[in-house]
This record gives structure tokens, C-alpha cells and sequence, in this order.
């Protein structure tokens, strides 16, 4: 089976980019390393805290908002005739600026614990509306896309023909929605447009891993450790969570590349992503919305407290999507094979 990464744009420009991308990433991992051993060499239970805080990066980066987010513009982009090398780069940088930011206040301020909860409850509303506001948002704008397909598809079945163009005008959107939420969209026409929306979406920082990040910095502060040494736990988190976003980004545009290339393979597989997204957008952004509801307004009941469950478990429902859409694109790309083998069998 062709690789993903046979699948991204071989041009020079890309591929150098890419690698520029990736030795920053190598650089960041491996200097954060080199860092927290030069520091923890003789300390080893900090030593043992620094490997936590990297594998609380790396679960943090498939939080299923990450992944929605990074995945739909992404999608957006390559429609667009774009080579969006560094969608999910960009938007671990945003979201990267807010932990180390946050963390060195934190560490510094160790003390004035009462003031940093007020805003870290008035960031994680906010950073959790705009959250869920975005990813539904999202779904209104791939609803007006799937009816598009889905008429395209009756056509393609009666016999008309559909040509490229057609195609991407389609998926550009033309609905009444896509002209309410197109300004939205057009405010993400580059990869690091993705570095702004990244640094809204950090502004929460009230998931698990983030709060844990917070409260281990504080700790090693609070016991003596200097705040150039106790910094080298954001950097690290930032490295972990850079290094996934990214990946998740480049997978992405290979995916959607392979599905572009033939007009029917485009309708098909768009109608399967974008129902998926829709279905994903509005889960993820429903999960949102009905936790916080459910924080704030002290609503009890089943569909409440699982809301908070799901809403505390965001890692969990990334590798979901991940898988999901990994799958849909190995089915895909199968079932085109076995399409496209048959007229030469003939």
C-alpha cells in the first residue's frame, strides 16, 4: 500500500519546508532532553517528573480538540489547492506560547494560588466556548458541503458528468450557512493562521494534563527549584505536543492529497470525511458545551455527568478519532484500488 508520505507534494519547496519543520521539532525534543539531563543528571526523581511531563505533551497533542481542529482546516486547505505543511505546527505553537507562558507565572507566583484559579475558571469558559463555538461552526459549514456531494452523486449515477472545477467550486461551499460562517473559515487561509486559534484554544488550560503540568511546576518551585530549571517542564509538554500536532497535520494532507487526485474518488470520500467530521464537530463540540453547562449550572443527572466524563477524557476520544479516520482512508483507498483494477481486468 502507498504510504502516506509517498502521498505529500514532491516538489522542493514543500519537502524543504517540511524538513525545516521537522528539524525545529528535533531541536526543540532533543535540546529539551539535553536540557532536563544537564539539570536532573543527579536528580533522578526529577529526572522521573521530566518524563512524565513529555508523555503528558504527547497525550495532550490527541485531545479529540486538537485533532478536529487541526483535521478540518487541514482538509480545508488542500481543497483549496494549498500544500498546508504545517497546519498542526502552527496550532501546537499558539497553544505551546499559552502552557510555557502560564506555567512560568504559575512557578513564579507560586503563592498567590487564589489568583491564578479565578483566571484559569475565566480562561477555561471562555477557551471552552470559542472551542465549541469553532467546531460547531465547522459542522454548519460541512452540512451545506454534504448536501452538495450528495446531489453530485445522483448526477454521477444518472449519467451526467462532473468535472474538477465543479468539484471545488462544490466544496468551497455556496450555501446560505457557508456564506454566514465563510468569514470564519477565510480568517484560516494560511498554516499559520493556525498559531492565533492554537493560542485561544491554550487559554483553557483545564484539561487533566495541563492542570497537572501546572501543579508539578508549582511544586518543584515551591520546593526550591529555580525557575530556569523548573521551566524545562513546559518546554518539554511543548515538545511532546508539538511533535503529534504536526504529525497529525502532514497525515492529514496526504490522506486528503490521495483523495483529490480523480473527480469520483474526490466525491466519495469527501461524502465519507465529511460526514465523519460533521459527526465529530458536533459531538465534540456538544461534549463541550454540556460539561461546562453542567460545571457551572450544577446540573446532575446521566447525560450530565457523562458529559464531564467524556469532557475529562478528551485524550482517549483523540486516538478514537484518529483510528476512525485512519480507517476511513485505508477503506477508501482499498475500495478505489479494487474500482480502478476492474476496467483493466475486463
Amino acid at each position: 500500500m502507498t504510504s502516506l508520505l509517498a502521498l505529500l507534494p514532491a516538489d522542493r519547496s514543500y519537502r524543504r519546508s517540511l524538513g525545516f519543520i521537522y528539524l525545529i521539532l528535533a531541536l526543540l525534543n532533543v535540546g529539551g532532553w539535553v536540557w532536563a539531563m544537564t539539570l536532573f543528571h543527579d536528580r533522578p526523581a526529577l529526572l522521573g517528573i521530566a518524563v512524565l511531563v513529555y508523555g503528558l505533551g504527547l497525550r495532550h497533542a490527541v485531545d479529540a480538540d486538537h485533532i478536529a481542529a487541526i483535521d478540518n482546516v487541514t482538509r480545508k486547505l488542500v481543497q483549496e489547492r494549498q500544500q498546508p505543511v504545517a497546519v498542526g505546527f502552527w496550532f501546537a505553537i499558539g497553544h505551546s506560547a499559552v502552557v510555557v507562558l502560564v506555567t512560568a507565572l504559575v512557578i513564579a507566583a507560586a503563592s498567590n494560588v487564589d489568583r491564578f484559579e479565578r483566571f484559569r475558571e475565566a480562561g477555561g469558559t471562555f477557551s471552552t466556548c470559542l472551542s465549541a463555538v469553532f467546531l460547531l461552526a465547522v459542522a454548519a459549514m460541512n452540512l451545506t458541503i454534504l448536501v452538495s456531494i450528495l446531489r453530485a452523486l445522483r448526477r454521477v449515477r444518472a449519467g451526467e458528468p462532473v468535472d474538477d472545477g465543479e468539484l471545488d467550486l462544490m466544496f468551497a461551499g455556496r450555501g446560505p450557512l457557508s456564506r454566514l460562517f465563510g468569514p470564519l473559515f477565510r480568517l484560516i487561509s494560511r498554516s499559520w493562521h493556525m498559531a492565533p486559534l492554537g493560542f485561544l484554544f491554550g487559554l483553557g488550560f483545564d484539561t487533566a494534563t495541563e492542570v497537572t503540568l501546572f501543579g508539578l511546576s508549582a511544586t518543584q518551585a515551591g520546593q526550591g527549584v529555580p525557575l530556569s530549571a523548573a521551566l524545562v517542564f513546559p518546554v518539554l509538554f511543548a515538545a511532546g505536543m508539538s511533535l503529534l500536532d504536526t504529525t497529525d497535520g502532514v497525515m492529514m494532507v496526504g490522506a486528503y492529497r490521495w483523495a483529490f487526485v480523480d473527480p469520483l474518488r474526490k466525491l466519495y470520500y469527501n461524502m465519507t470525511i465529511t460526514l465523519m467530521s460533521i459527526a465529530v464537530a458536533v459531538f465534540i463540540g456538544g461534549v463541550e458545551l454540556a460539561a461546562l453547562a453542567a460545571r457551572r449550572m450544577g446540573l446532575e443527572g446521566s447525560l450530565a455527568r457523562g458529559a464531564v466524563v467524556l469532557n475529562e477524557n478528551f485524550n482517549a476520544l483523540g486516538f478514537a478519532i484518529i483510528g476512525v479516520f485512519a480507517a476511513a482512508w485505508g477503506a477508501s483507498y482499498l475500495i478505489f484500488r479494487g474500482i480502478e483494477r476492474r476496467p483493466a481486468a475486463a
